[in-house]
């Protein structure tokens, strides 16, 4: 496991000062919660979800990084999902991980016509999500990757919490670490599980993203649950300012002798 000094050593500390503030600022996150959450281990193969977005472009590069500073050995590939839409601009992001010297695979599926054949006009994207998640699994299993890593930030995973709250399906949220549900499937790591959106937007400000990323239901999910939710995180750190920090300590804290739980004899 990587060890709590992501820059003990001569080299670590060399590359750690060659460093910006804020990317310093997001790999110590970062860090601190590989470490915390034991997300990765020597000799680990991890697969790296890149949409060309600033999360998961950030979350490459600190992964990057932490593969050249950290003690253990552990190798990345990254992969784009590529939804068939022609605005969706996968030569970019394929330009860019190539610029970066990443390993970088395509997975591509005409989602369009599928979400026609199967109706799910009105709800593209919950569609997308599982065949996308389907697509990963066989792309980590072909590459031989144990892990694969998603770019969820701790901003998506309040949200997350917040959408389970209020639409009646528990208090329950996007792990930092899941472990498969078939001996087949990669372990689900998310290193960014701590870190702010704000965090990235500043640090990939500095970045030249590639252009793409644009999907063809970007009305439904502007619409959905997620971004309505964001909104109110947005308004309620106005009156709490830690509240991202509050609330990501609460959910480490969850008294279930304190909720309205039903004894085993009633459920």
């Amino acid at each position: 496991m990587i060890q709590h000094s992501l820059c003990a050593g001569k080299v670590s500390r060399r590359i750690f000062h060659s460093m910006g503030k804020v990317f310093k600022k997001l790999c110590r996150l970062a860090g601190e919660t590989v470490v915390k959450y034991r997300l990765i281990e020597d000799g680990d193969r991890i697969l790296v979800g890149v949409s060309g977005g600033k999360d998961s472009v950030a979350l490459m590069h600190i992964l990057n990084h932490l593969q050249q500073a950290a003690p253990v050995k552990f190798s990345l590939e990254c992969v784009t999902f590529d939804p068939g839409f022609p605005e969706f601009g996968i030569h970019e992001v394929q330009t860019y991980c190539q610029e970066q010297k990443w390993s970088h695979h395509t997975l591509k599926m005409d989602i369009a016509s599928i979400v026609q054949e199967k109706g799910f006009d009105r709800a593209p994207c919950v569609l997308c999500s599982r065949l996308r998640r389907g697509k990963l699994y066989g792309m980590a299993k072909e590459l031989g990757c144990n892990k694969l890593a998603l770019g969820q930030h701790l901003d998506d995973i309040i949200s997350s919490m917040l959408i389970s709250l209020c639409r009646g399906q528990g208090i329950t949220t996007m792990a930092p670490k899941v472990q498969p549900d078939a001996p087949e499937h990669p372990v689900i790591i998310r290193p960014l599980a701590l870190v702010p959106e704000a965090l990235i937007k500043e640090y990939t400000s500095t970045l030249a993203l590639p252009q793409a990323g644009i999907c063809r239901y970007r009305e439904q999910l502007q619409q959905g649950d997620r971004v309505y939710f964001q909104g109110v995180i947005e308004e309620l750190s106005r009156h709490i300012p830690d509240l991202r920090s509050n609330i990501a300590h609460s959910l480490t804290k969850v008294e279930i002798g304190h909720l309205l739980t039903l004894p085993e004899e009633e459920k």
